[in-house]
């Protein structure tokens, strides 16, 4: 399908059909920002970045609408904010600083133009918020049935260590920074609120019964989409009803629409000596067992903080209810950055004690516990088992 992002019907329409590809992209150079490592931009058959540290970070993430976004619950710089955000802390993952970004779309021939400079707009606001110096260098425009776009992101160590997965040792203490659980509670609340319902069927009646109620009155009709989403009914979203449900709950739907991720605090845990790191992105859970099989060690949570986290969860949007635990745990998609520091570091301005490493146990398996317990509700995001086709 074609995503309108909610465009309104007056809104500017020409296509990319109508206008091709050398005419848009005259349109969306001057709303990207350069890139102060840019030696060579746009324009040529490769972009040329300095690398003054001799050695550059590069990650790559692709944004598919269906699986990734709805476009009836987005709008288009929610998608470019978005997709350079969520790049962007892949590179702060890593203890370096964001320098330049390459982005490739590929979207429908009658995509409105509009849409991609309202992509070209969030990937601009979003670098210049959370990494200023970082800018597109490059990139593509191509078609297909489904928008689809591929960031790739570069960025520069400065001279220090990459800070990977695999450092934590036991005694390190577990630590974050960024917000928990807001997009995993912003998703929820779209597929709870934001979609629209398949018309109940008609109510099959014994031979001879009416379809009245006592007394001549109309029946009375139950919350049907209660009972429709608690028997898994399929809904389509909706533009209207995910506009409603964003207003409602403005600060986690917007951590899942267009996050904002604590990009500076990757250098900053590197200067402090942090010894793992990783991007939470498919949930708190689900990474932190990343952690501790690279590293080999058991990570452990303390429940007091996690459940100080979703108190603050609660506190921020009671419409959470008592699944705040569960949002923090493993609803994924907030981009905060979860380290391990040495024993006895003082943690650095923006980090906060979740817990703590611990030695593997003779014939143990790495994992991520609560407490003494290991976190077996299901949650975190595998694209291959968690998607449902539906791409409204």
């Amino acid at each position: 399908m074609t995503p309108d992002f909610g465009l309104a019907a007056n809104a500017e329409r020409e296509t990319l059909a109508e206008v091709g590809e050398v005419e848009t992209l005259r349109r969306i150079f001057p709303r990207l920002p350069q890139a102060s490592a840019e030696l060579l931009g746009p324009g040529d058959d490769a972009a040329v970045l300095a690398a003054p540290d001799g050695r550059f970070v590069v990650t790559t993430d692709m944004m598919i609408h269906g699986p990734d976004f709805r476009a009836r619950w987005s709008t288009a710089h929610d998608l470019g904010w978005k997709a350079g955000m969520t790049n962007l802390a892949d590179v702060a993952a890593m203890g370096a600083r964001p320098t330049a970004l390459v982005v490739a779309i590929a979207a429908p021939l009658d995509t409105p133009v509009t849409v991609l400079l309202g992509i070209a707009d969030g990937l601009r606001d979003a670098c210049e918020l959370a990494a200023p110096g970082c800018g597109v260098a490059g990139g593509d425009l191509s078609v297909s049935a489904t928008l689809t776009l591929a960031v790739t992101a570069f960025g520069d160590l400065e001279g220090r260590a990459p800070v990977t997965r695999g450092g934590a040792r036991p005694g390190d203490v577990l630590a974050v920074a960024g917000p928990l659980g807001r997009a995993g509670a912003g998703i929820h609340l779209l597929f709870r609120d934001g979609v629209r319902l398949p018309a109940p069927a008609a109510p099959t009646l014994p031979a001879g019964a009416t379809d009245a109620a006592p007394g001549g009155a109309t029946p009375v009709v139950t919350d049907r989409a209660a009972a429709a989403r608690a028997a898994g009914a399929a809904g389509e979203p909706d533009a209207e009803l995910g506009r409603r449900v964003r207003l409602a709950h403005p600060t986690v739907v917007e951590a899942q629409l267009a996050p904002t991720a604590p990009i500076a605090a990757g250098v900053t845990a590197a200067e402090a000596g942090a010894t793992a790191m990783l991007d939470v992105s498919d949930g708190l859970v689900l990474d932190a067992r990343r952690i501790a099989a690279a590293s080999g060690c058991l990570v452990r949570f303390d429940p007091a903080a996690i459940a100080r986290e979703a108190q603050e969860l609660r506190d921020l949007d009671p419409a959470v209810g008592d699944r705040a635990s569960d949002f923090v745990l493993a609803g994924g998609e907030d981009h905060a950055l979860l380290a391990t520091f040495p024993p006895g570091a003082a943690l650095p301005a923006g980090f906060r004690p979740l817990g703590e490493v611990a030695a593997l146990p003779p014939g143990a398996e790495p994992d991520a516990l609560v407490g003494a317990q290991p976190y077996t509700a299901p949650g975190g995001w595998d694209p291959y088992a968690d998607w449902d086709g539906n791409a409204g």
